[in-house]
């Protein structure tokens, strides 16, 4: 089980606090990574580029001389690639370079950055201070507080939070997100990531109940295997 650095809204160190399994299983799996953050830079992409082949060129359709006995290469048109202001050989052509990723796959990634980033020691709990007004001042204090100064840092919320949102806008390495709207290339790009406490103990309820029921059905499969493996053993003795 991971422990994550917990700091408190004035900027004290706190106690250690451990992180949900449910999110924090200690698996980071490359490929997945490799995979959705690819498809995530690919969707980034506008894919408007365009340019025009020797088709769309206007003009050229006029042999520029006879194709032998002058001395020179021959050509068929001056608005071939090779020539000034003719087509461009192989130009790019606009279309999507949208991929399409499973809801699996992301979500197994999504646990991956975060458990890559729990092992570096690169996720904090922290208790946000409440802001009375948008006020960009108010961050740097609180990062100079956890020696944070010139960091990229991800600060993911425990739900919209507006005032920390247009606080954060005027800062070039700090982005703020709601818990939850985070892609795995925001994680693996930021250098430490600030989950509000709230979040993760949000997480850590909805995972309690779970957990027990997965231990309450492991003790009856164990006790239902030990009640008959001793019917077993009696039916070999009265045997």
């Amino acid at each position: 089980m991971f422990k994550a650095r917990y700091y408190k809204a004035d900027g004290k160190k706190g106690r250690a606090r451990p992180l949900p399994p449910s999110l924090f299983d200690g698996v980071v799996n490359e490929g997945v990574l490799h995979q959705v953050v690819k498809a995530h830079l690919a969707n980034q992409r506008q894919g408007t580029a365009a340019a025009k082949n020797r088709a769309a060129v206007r003009g050229g359709s006029r042999k520029p001389w006879r194709q032998k006995g002058t001395g020179r290469a021959r050509q068929g048109t001056i608005r071939a690639a090779q020539w000034e202001g003719g087509g461009r050989a192989f130009p790019p052509i606009p279309h999507s370079w949208r991929q399409k990723t499973p809801r699996k796959v992301k979500a197994l990634a999504r646990r991956s950055a975060f458990n890559a980033r729990a092992e570096e020691d690169r996720v904090v709990l922290v208790d946000l201070p409440t802001l009375e007004k948008p006020r960009t001042k108010e961050i740097r204090g609180f990062l100079s507080a956890l020696e944070l100064d010139g960091a990229r840092v991800l600060f993911l919320t425990h739900g919209l939070n507006r005032d920390w949102y247009l606080s954060a806008r005027n800062l070039q390495n700090v982005e703020v997100r709601p818990f939850g709207d985070e892609s795995p290339f925001d994680v693996l790009r930021a250098e430490v990531i600030l989950i509000e406490r709230g979040a993760i103990d949000e997480i850590a309820a909805e995972s309690a109940p779970e957990e027990a029921d997965a231990e309450e059905a492991g003790e009856e499969t164990a006790t239902r295997e030990a009640s008959g493996n001793g019917a077993s053993d009696e039916d070999e003795a009265d045997a």
